[in-house]
């Protein structure tokens, strides 16, 4: 495990940028799980990966982030500079410009139904702009994008483990259709992470969304899980119908969201009930979606 602190990120920043060498840095309030992520005096962050598989994104976000953010109708992350490993620390980071705002969380949001309707209106954005030369599916970002079946081994065992907990046979059903609907479309942008945590809210309005790590070229039906983890009656119908999907897509979406929400359920059921209660709810949101779905 790398110890990745304070001390760590004022050595990196006074070697590889002596010009911001001053500047105080201090740990954000609610940090993510790939990678760590401090303030660089008022304007910046720096974002370091937890780990080999994660470090994958820094060339990508490097790469795109300043060639996408021109052409999105909300603020993204910025790269402002990209270190090198040094110091003990064994992987490529960035410096970005700080972005103001607080996490999604329903109780910042003044109208969901707004809200869902801006986030739409976002990833359509983002869903038109030229794709060629994108980052394919892979590695770096856990196939997001590509074909649900690399994640089918993980759903059924999930499902066996959860028999009696869950009405296995439904979420049975849910996966099925989402592998049957099969994605034929041109690739697109896809953020691959669209979750409360990666919105921003300023004045109960949705201000930017960041976090790019998981993004790509492919199938934008990975980005639907918000419609169920976030949304939901009015607000779901209001980003659906903003978005203007087939039904095929929102098929997969559901896959996709079925799938986490299993592999979370089945980790936490019996050694930490009170964590299993939010994919517990997700699982019934998609299942009962599917089945008034088209």
């Amino acid at each position: 495990m790398i110890n990745i602190d304070v001390a760590l990120v004022r050595r990196l920043v006074a070697t590889q940028f002596p010009q911001w060498a001053n500047l105080p840095v201090k740990p954000v309030e609610l940090d993510g799980w790939d990678n760590t992520t401090f303030r660089l005096g008022e304007d910046m962050s720096v974002r370091l990966p937890s780990a080999e598989q994660y470090a994958l994104q820094v060339e990508k976000e490097q790469r795109w982030l300043p060639r996408l953010a021109p052409l999105l109708p909300l603020p993204i992350p910025v790269p402002l500079g990209k270190g090198t490993p040094a110091e003990g620390y064994p992987f490529p980071w960035s410096v970005y410009r700080w972005i103001e705002g607080e996490t999604a969380i329903v109780e910042r949001i003044d109208d969901l139904v707004e809200f869902a309707t801006t986030l739409a209106g976002f990833l359509t954005a983002l869903y038109r702009i030229d794709s060629a030369d994108g980052p394919p599916p892979g590695r770096h970002n856990f196939f997001r994008g590509g074909p649900l079946t690399v994640y089918d081994g993980e759903t059924r065992q999930a499902l066996a483990a959860l028999e009696g907990e869950i009405d296995t046979d439904a979420a049975g059903a849910v996966w099925e259709a989402a592998l049957a609907a099969i994605w034929q479309g041109s690739p697109v942008w896809f953020h691959g992470d669209i979750a409360w945590g990666n919105l921003l809210v300023e004045e109960g309005r949705l201000s930017a969304v960041i976090d790019f790590g998981t993004s790509g070229v492919g199938d934008p039906s990975c980005d639907l899980a918000i419609a169920w983890t976030l949304f939901g009656g009015e607000s779901r119908d209001a980003f659906r119908e903003a978005l203007r999907l087939d039904d095929a897509t929102w098929a997969r979406g559901r896959g996709w969201t079925l799938w986490k929400a299993l592999i979370t359920l089945a980790e936490h059921v019996e050694t930490s009930p009170p964590e299993a209660g939010e994919p517990r709810r997700v699982i019934d949101e998609v299942l009962a979606d599917h089945k008034h779905a088209p």
